[in-house]
């Protein structure tokens, strides 16, 4: 598969202007937009939502971005609680499974390349992922 999944992070400092960030993330957006497509899953999308106070005005900024939506296949989703239990053999705290466990997961199942700027964690558990970071 072909394409680039793209991490909450980048699309909210793009819809929220972020000072530090809005204008790297609307780069690579704009970049990468021109020869691939773009890509969010269902925990993105959740992600995001919290820059809106309705779904239509949501809605209507992911289209208008041009984004494409992708269900996490159940490959993700058991790649996704393996790499959970490696997390907690190396003294996690958290109780369940990291919003970025299953982003990472998507990307090595389906060979997507992620467009993030949290580097360590899909470095850690998902090296196989080719990451776009700063």
């Amino acid at each position: 598969m072909k394409g680039i999944l793209v991490d909450s992070n980048v699309i909210l400092d793009v819809f929220l202007d972020d000072l530090k960030w809005a204008d790297w993330s609307e780069t690579k957006l704009d970049e990468y937009s021109g020869f691939t497509t773009l890509y969010i899953n269902s925990i993105i999308y959740s992600e995001i939502s919290v820059g809106f106070d309705l779904i239509e005005d949501l809605e209507s900024a992911i289209d208008h971005a041009g984004f494409q939506f992708l269900e996490i296949p159940k490959e993700a989703l058991f790649l996704a609680g393996k790499v959970y239990l490696e997390y907690k053999r190396r003294k996690g705290t958290k109780r369940t499974p990291l919003p970025d466990f299953f982003i990472g997961a998507q990307a090595a199942v389906l060979k997507l390349d992620l467009l993030t700027r949290d580097v360590s964690r899909y470095q850690t558990y998902f090296p196989t992922v080719q990451l776009i970071a700063p």
